[in-house]
């Protein structure tokens, strides 16, 4: 098994997950037995218990960019902000009175940083006003109910399902949920575990219905790995032949010719279909 990579796919250092067992053999369903397989090849953990707040701002930070980009623009803004203004701690309410061209220079790593500096001043903003700082929203998070969180992170200007999802997983450790990622989204459909066509939120609902709750953060995390190590965009490993890619005879292969070594998007092969 491997051991965990160095990348933030667990939500960063300080909340990696905590070891968990599953039983490998026995899968319902297909989606269950690919991540079944990945817990063979991967790490296999539970998470939940990051700070609310600072795991929506993580989150933002990652927004179409890599974890390369956007671990040193998070550490720059904890080490400006992460103190509060008055010494309180409260990242929400230096966030909120942050003056957005400075906030956007501590961020520039992470690219787009004009508007995630905005999107993050103006949730620090909702925060503040609705749930008075970080700690009450962190209990909101942690406590209330997974759709009705859910619901308020999406109603955020920037905040899409996969952020909210993966605040509800890695802050609220809530069981049954899927973030799906570009490399999730992409997997999902060509192993043939959604529909070639399916968006973003199609996939999540395919993936958190075939596979068990507790698994689904793990399987998150690992598909994430699977898919840098694996099943890149534009060359997957089957390309190499079945002994090249460890998931082969789970994978429909939609959209990979293996012939002529064309690959093309799920959608665009069932569209010639």
């Amino acid at each position: 098994m491997s051991e965990e990579p160095a990348e933030n796919i667990s939500g960063g250092a300080d909340g990696g997950g905590r070891d968990v067992a599953f039983d490998p053999d026995g899968a319902g369903t297909r989606a269950e037995a690919v991540v079944d397989a990945l817990g063979e090849r991967y790490w296999r953990k539970a998470y939940g218990g990051q700070d609310a707040f600072e795991c929506l701002v993580r989150t933002i930070l990652s927004q179409n960019t890599s974890d390369v980009a956007s671990q040193p623009a998070h550490d720059s803004l904890m080490a400006r902000y992460g103190d509060g203004d008055a010494g309180d701690g409260d990242l929400a309410r230096s966030l909120a009175d942050a003056v957005q061209s400075e906030l956007a220079e501590t961020i520039s790593a992470a690219g787009l940083y004009n508007r995630k500096s905005e999107v993050i001043v103006t949730a620090a903003e909702e925060v503040v006003a609705e749930f008075d700082g970080a700690a009450s929203f962190d209990a909101f998070v942690k406590e209330s109910d997974p759709d009705a969180v859910r619901d308020r992170l999406l109603e955020m200007d920037g905040v899409g399902p996969k952020t909210a999802d993966c605040v509800l997983l890695f802050s609220g450790g809530r069981a049954g949920v899927f973030p799906v990622d570009t490399h999730v989204h992409r997997i999902a459909r060509r192993m043939g575990l959604a529909p070639p066509d399916a968006d973003h939120e199609t996939v999540r609902e395919h993936l958190e219905r075939d596979v068990p709750a507790e698994k689904c953060g793990f399987g998150h995390t690992a598909m994430i790995q699977f898919g840098r190590e694996y099943c890149t965009a534009r060359k997957p490993a089957c390309l190499d032949g079945p002994e090249a890619c460890p998931l082969y005879d789970h994978c429909d292969r939609v959209g990979v010719d293996e012939l002529d070594g064309e690959v093309v998007d799920p959608s665009e092969a069932a569209g010639a279909d």
